[in-house]
């Protein structure tokens, strides 16, 4: 990196814009949307999708929703052609369904992407060219008048030869692009924009697209808005014209310029599902969509199965949504820390039908796009009691007592510290049986029975200490107590219960009963054990055994 001063870049102009209105309003509806996954997206695929992939994700994207959608480049390729042929002549488009081609400001290349479209219902035809004084001077070498005569002819040129496709039921709307919008000067762009617009001639009813690329992402998102609006309030016919989005993310901040843009006045957004495209990418539309839908707008896409989404995006483009991509990736709705997991165990209770979505640190419902709560809480070193009994609770069934929860979080957290990697589900449960259910030493519960008499209980059971036998007897006002006086007959440690509880684990004739008790040892220190058994009876004597065994057991 270049030492202070810095030379070697300079900061990107503003806009001098003393009105701006968009930093005031409020999105309150969805934009048009266009997906470019098979033409922005696949051409920055290291193995492009092959015909059959491509027809896929069209698929998919049908079904999502999407009305208006890039299908590829017709002139650019054979392969291109024949995925659009293949669309029209297979009858794969819906009626309601737009398909945009691509193509530069070249005649032949027109001509052919004419051809490509030939029997389409719904065709928009977008064309462009690079605007930007850069672009103008290092490539084409043209001063801007010529750069404009080449936007006019090619759109006259459209409306020509188009003219027969049209006749003959194509219904074709323009789109247009100066392509480096955001690098080219104001007052160019929108001259160029206007040269179009007054050769193509749109109506109320059918209105031309302009679309103003952020090909290259300089500014900062603000910036990118007051583009948006210098344009919107200064295009002459505004009210026959959809003014485009079309950003991409070098700098990371593509969502955030297409948000404020919309602000700003733009009424559709290009794009990809999770953001694929050249360099760094193309804005991701499932983001800016979930964005509308946790502000209580309907993206008027549907979502709501992003893992099905997600599996075809990767089989087709073989990539990979990243794990901490938002709303899809594997990692968004978990809570490694132990203060979080804790936060969202307490709100999720008070999450009720019918009031708004508010759990902490989870800003949509995942059920609502297909996700499973049981991935919300992830379990490390650096987890807490919370997050453990989250999942114990939700995955397994066991409630256990809010005094328990700082005792099994200590257990699994010194499990992972020792592994030194995230526990799964199945460890944690694991660990809770190895600690609670299945000790067996220094005692060992062979045999327990109970009668009654004038409401005393009287208990009989086998034992064993440290392998030796023990045959015990002790009455008490229940089984608990009466089995707490038992022991005190075998030389074991003198102890007290201090708490319990019980609940049912399943539901049925097969149910179980699991009982959590809690012993004070005469020393003062405390402990909890558990268990399990078809006789809830039987389940807290178990538990009593369990907690005395963990209180006995030698110190580390």
């Amino acid at each position: 990196m270049q030492s202070e001063p810095i030379t070697k870049y300079t900061a990107f102009p503003p806009v001098p814009m003393a009105t701006r209105q968009w930093p005031d309003r409020t999105l309150t509806r969805a934009p048009i949307w266009c997906s470019v996954d098979l033409r922005d997206g696949n051409q920055a695929l290291a193995q492009p999708m092959s015909v059959d992939e491509k027809l896929e994700f069209f698929d998919m994207l049908v079904r999502i929703g999407f009305k208006e959608i890039e299908v590829g480049f017709p002139s650019a390729s054979q392969t291109e052609f024949d995925f659009t042929r293949r669309l029209i002549e297979g009858g794969h488009i819906p009626g309601d369904v737009a398909i945009q081609v691509l193509c530069q400001c070249r005649e032949d290349l027109i001509a052919r992407t004419l051809e490509s479209i030939r029997g389409a219902r719904n065709v928009i035809f977008h064309l462009y060219n690079s605007t930007s004084p850069r672009q103008r001077e290092f490539v084409f070498n043209l001063p801007k008048k010529e750069i404009v005569a080449i936007a006019v002819r090619a759109v006259e040129q459209l409306k020509r030869d188009g003219r027969a496709l049209t006749e003959a039921g194509t219904r074709i709307q323009l789109e247009y692009s100066p392509e480096s919008f955001t690098s080219t000067e104001l007052e160019f762009a929108l001259e160029i924009c206007e040269a179009v617009t007054d050769v193509w001639g749109p109506g109320p009813s059918d209105k031309i697209i302009l679309n103003l690329p952020a090909t290259v992402e300089y500014a900062t998102p603000n910036v990118h808005a007051d583009q948006i609006e210098w344009m919107c309030t200064h295009l002459t016919r505004r009210d026959r014209t959809i003014v485009s989005l079309h950003t991409h993310n070098d700098r990371g901040t593509g969502v955030a310029a297409t948000e404020l843009a919309l602000l700003a006045g733009a009424d559709r957004v290009e794009g990809t599902l999770f953001g694929n495209g050249e360099r760094t990418g193309n804005l991701d539309i499932v983001t800016v969509a979930l964005n509308l839908y946790t502000h209580g707008i309907h993206p008027r896409l549907d979502l709501s199965d992003i893992n099905a989404i997600r599996d075809v995006y990767e089989r087709c483009t073989r990539l990979e949504v990243p794990p901490r991509q938002p709303y899809a990736g594997e990692l968004v709705f978990t809570a490694f820390s132990g203060s979080h997991q804790d936060a969202i165990k307490k709100s999720m209770p008070h999450q009720k039908p019918g009031r708004p979505w508010d759990v902490l640190y989870i800003p949509i419902d995942p059920a609502d796009i297909g996700r499973s709560y049981r991935a919300i809480i992830r379990i490390n070193s650096q987890s807490g009691k919370g997050g453990v009994a989250y999942v114990l609770e939700h995955e397994f069934g066991f409630h256990l007592p809010k005094l328990m929860h700082k005792e099994i979080g200590r257990v699994v957290n010194a499990m992972a510290d020792a592994s030194g990697t995230e526990l799964s589900s199945a460890e944690i449960k694991e660990a809770f049986q190895r600690e609670y259910l299945e000790r067996k030493a220094p005692v060992a519960l062979e045999h327990f029975k109970t009668t009654e008499r004038d409401s005393t209980v009287k208990c009989e059971a086998r034992v064993s200490v440290d392998g030796k036998p023990h045959t015990l007897s002790g009455s008490g006002n229940g089984p608990i107590d009466a089995f707490v006086r038992a022991l005190g007959s075998a030389g074991l440690p003198r102890f007290d219960v201090t708490s319990y509880s019980e609940h049912s684990l399943g539901s049925g004739a097969e149910a179980k009963a699991v009982s959590y008790i809690q012993i004070k040892m005469e020393r003062g220190s405390a402990f909890f054990g558990a268990g399990i058994d078809t006789n809830i009876e039987l389940a807290s004597i178990k538990a009593i055994v369990s907690a005395l065994n963990r209180a006995m057991r030698p110190s580390k």
